[in-house]
């Protein structure tokens, strides 16, 4: 059975806004301002960060719109290089993509567990009762069809915007008093600090490139993905700004170092006790859309690679009702499930989970310049094309790749076992191809 189009342009831009909206502006911040120790520095990442991921989302926009099909962040691989390649860089995004679901979903329940979990249960034990529970939760949405899992995204989405506007209005009202003395106290550290800086941030501002993966669920795919892309990147853009202001007016740049539960401390700040429970609730309903939307997105991804006879024929398996890939569903959630019983803090996975991003969405990139020749046939033809190419997927592919080597050189252990997973992806691939392969048979 295929996938049936039934997301709106409105759907999709939603999802674009709970893919990126995760956890990482409710904490990278914190990280940020240790690494650039400046608030001029500070403030230049996320503007920069913003400007780069800009130019990735018009890239890939492009790339949405001229090969539209289901789990395109694999298929974009397949078709422009080679299978072998596109199972290697997406069989770890796989993994990454759980491991950061299933720590996200673990600091939400840190936040929400002291408001309403009783005393007996504030520990380890509370803790993995409420993150398991709501990953379950959200599993039976997302099994009841692929509809209801875009309402329910639409609704957290909403939420969470709301909640970022309240925070910043009253910010805006008042109590702006912490930034003129601030500026003076703090040294820049130099450009290998300013590009670890840049690894929180586009932790923070990633997850929109997931989108080419929705490529046959959208309605007039070629038309409302560019548009629902750089719709939802916009809101994000302005959203972080507006947050991030919010944070150092209140907090500092001081206190921005020394708080990882930023949402919180800056509610309790500005509303007292009262407020840091509810933005702490407010907190965790951020959480469960983050985790929603990426049980939505990562099945889809199973489903491309079970096309090209990668992975099981389950994978690909949809029910013509629900249009849920019942079986990649299940994999998925259980794998982040598994994960949630190893998975170290925020800080810990950053870096292992950004190595493997900046390389996938960079080459992921480079693969609009094969797109271009392949798909000449489209051009004039109402396609979205994005303005002042190449220099646009330059940018954007130049600025990983500096984020890259930053990783390298301060966490040379970490980049080593990022590039093992990738080796050993390569090797998963050719032993599963030869394994499948029928033997050959004269006529």
């Amino acid at each position: 059975m295929s996938i049936t189009p039934k997301l709106t342009r409105f759907d999709l831009s939603m999802i674009v806004v709970s893919l990126v909206i995760g956890m990482g502006i409710f904490a990278a911040p914190a990280e940020v301002a240790k690494m650039s120790g400046n608030p001029y520095l500070y403030f230049g990442a996320w503007l920069l960060g913003g400007a780069v991921s800009l130019c990735g989302t018009l890239t890939f926009a492009e790339i949405g719109a001229r090969y539209p099909t289901t789990g395109g962040f694999y298929k974009v691989f397949s078709f422009c290089f080679h299978p072998a390649f596109a199972f290697m860089i997406n069989w770890v995004l796989v993994i990454s993509n759980a491991a950061s679901v299933a720590a996200v979903a673990l600091i939400g329940a840190e936040y929400i567990n002291p408001v309403i979990m009783p005393r007996s249960l504030q520990n380890d034990t509370g803790l993995k009762i409420m993150t398991i529970g709501s990953v379950l939760i959200l599993y039976i949405i997302n099994y009841l069809g692929i509809k209801m899992s875009a309402r329910t995204q639409n609704v957290l989405t909403l939420f969470k915007i709301g909640m970022i506007l309240i925070l910043c209005a009253a910010v805006f009202k008042g109590n702006i008093t912490q930034a003129d003395h601030i500026i003076g106290h703090h040294n820049a550290k130099g450009i290998g600090a300013f590009g670890l800086s840049l690894v929180a941030v586009f932790f923070t501002y990633g997850g929109y490139q997931q989108t080419i993966n929705f490529g046959g669920d959208i309605i007039n795919a070629k038309v409302n993905i560019p548009k629902a892309i750089f719709f939802g990147i916009a809101t994000v853009i302005s959203l972080y700004m507006l947050i991030n202001f919010a944070y150092y007016s209140t907090l500092g740049l001081s206190g921005l170092q020394q708080k990882t539960t930023l949402a919180a401390t800056l509610a309790g700040v500005l509303f007292g006790t009262a407020g840091y429970k509810i933005v702490s609730l407010l907190m965790f309903v951020s959480v469960l859309a983050f985790v929603n939307v990426n049980i939505m997105a990562n099945p889809r991804v199973y489903y491309a690679m079970a096309e090209d006879g990668i992975l099981p024929a389950r994978f690909k398996h949809v029910n013509s009702q629900t249009q849920v890939q019942e079986f990649g569903l299940s994999f998925f959630v259980g794998a982040v499930l598994v994960i949630l019983f190893f998975a170290g803090s925020f800080q810990k996975i950053l870096s292992y989970v950004m190595f493997f991003d900046t390389i996938g969405l960079s080459t992921a990139a480079l693969s609009i310049f094969i797109l271009r020749r392949k798909t000449k046939h489209l051009n004039h033809t109402g396609i979205y094309s994005m303005k002042w190419y190449p220099l646009i997927p330059v940018i954007f592919i130049i600025t990983y790749w500096f984020v890259t080597i930053s990783i390298f050189i301060d966490n040379p252990q970490a980049a080593l076992i990022c590039i093992l997973a990738f080796i050993a992806g390569l090797i998963i691939y050719f032993v599963t191809k030869k394994r499948t392969q029928k033997p050959y048979t004269a006529p």
